[in-house]
């Protein structure tokens, strides 16, 4: 995943250990053109930042993973706070 993107976008990987742990998988035909992916990574083993750019949530049967930095996921609560008060 790379660490600057010229748009802002987040890409994201789901690795499981199973098919089993793969609850649901829906690409519609539709004039809506969403996707839905569900299933579980089972009981959490750890989540943590991998070198600041990227959260990691490993579980016992599977590991997710968005370029999604811990400095920006502050920034936003600061704005958020900020925008609140505003209010």
């Amino acid at each position: 995943m790379q660490n600057k993107r010229a748009i802002k976008e987040r890409v994201f990987s789901v690795e499981l250990k199973s098919k089993g742990n793969l609850k649901n998988v829906t690409l519609t035909n539709a004039s809506i053109d969403s996707v839905l992916l569900e299933g579980t990574i089972g009981e959490l083993v750890y989540a943590s930042f991998m070198e600041g750019v990227l959260l990691e949530v490993v579980g016992k049967n599977g590991i997710i993973r968005v370029d999604l930095g811990a400095e920006e996921i502050q920034k936003l609560t600061i704005d958020n706070r900020l925008e609140a008060k505003k209010q």
